[in-house]
């Protein structure tokens, strides 16, 4: 296997960025439990669907599964997993429509 590729054992690395840079990866944890919370507005559940479609779109592999198997736990369903993926792909397909129309901009007239 590519060293280029994900690979699991990779995030026991997480264990020394945290040792080389403390106050930003203890930052980094505490935006991360976010999604966690329970006392939000937003139900566990909707985080979690949410944290799904924004790792989707971001495309990590690790995100991925934590949010997907958090999102079970929460109660959500396969259909809405699947959805929740499908309307990421529809606002990543929006947001490059948009950024073409940009291209067409910076590209002027003929």
């Amino acid at each position: 296997m590519s060293e280029h590729y994900h690979d699991a054992a990779d995030l026991r690395l997480l264990k020394e960025m945290g040792k080389l840079a403390p106050t930003e990866f203890t930052a980094w944890l505490n935006l991360d439990k976010i999604t966690a919370r329970e006392d939000g507005a937003i139900p566990r559940k909707y985080r979690e669907l949410i944290a799904l479609a924004v790792a989707c779109t971001t495309q990590c592999p690790y995100c991925i599964e934590v949010h997907t198997k958090n999102a079970k736990k929460a109660g959500a369903s396969r259909q809405e997993v699947t959805e929740s993926a499908l309307i990421a792909a529809a606002l990543r397909a929006g947001g490059a429509a948009t950024h073409g129309a940009m291209a067409l901009k910076f590209f002027g007239e003929d």
